[in-house]
């Protein structure tokens, strides 16, 4: 037999202001301002007295799964919010050697095995990309813009029809918030 109800309860770390509207849950620390769309017709959610309640009325495994992933949504808001986020990438250049540079809002590595049209990307907004020697630096406060511009690199740098014990250039993350790989 399921329960009838299913509550949340999550504390609002010191700094962080959480508020939520219309089915947007804004929240406002040190390094900026994130906001996302939290909307499901199941789910109830109130932000007060430095708590985000996160309720449903007899769950079924879909709500209850919701609310966790909701949850795990929110922890990255407040973490964000707070510290920031950071991948570091590291440059391998066995072959031949890349030139990558940022310029504005593109991502561009020249030279890649020896081609000579550039491979570029398309920098998210509210990220920030610094190459530092066979560094690269990917920073801002929203998690999943960073991954995917992270990813993106990674991605970017894909070989094909090469034998990848042999070719092993490429950009590869080597370092998640801190954390190494």
């Amino acid at each position: 037999m399921r329960p009838d109800n299913y509550e949340e309860i999550m504390d609002v770390p010191e700094g962080v202001t959480a508020t939520f509207e219309a089915g947007t849950l804004t929240v406002k620390g040190a390094k900026g301002e994130l906001v996302r769309s939290l909307r499901d017709p199941k789910i109830t959610i109130e932000a007060k007295d430095n708590k985000v309640v996160l309720n449903a009325i007899k769950p079924s495994k879909r709500e209850n799964k919701q609310i966790k992933t909701f949850r795990a949504h929110i922890r990255n808001m407040f973490d964000g919010a707070t510290n920031g986020v950071a991948y570091t990438l590291k440059i391998c250049s066995g072959h031949f050697p890349m030139n990558v540079s940022v310029n504005g809002d593109m991502f561009t590595v020249k030279n890649f095995l020896g081609e000579k049209i550039p491979r570029t990307l398309k920098i998210k907004p509210g990220v920030t990309v610094k190459v530092d020697g066979d560094k690269i630096n990917v920073e801002g406060i929203d998690i999943e813009k960073c991954g995917n511009t992270a990813a993106g690199i990674e991605q970017l740098m894909r070989i094909t029809n090469r034998d990848r014990r042999i070719f092993q250039d490429g950009i590869y993350v080597i370092n998640k918030n801190g954390k190494a790989i």
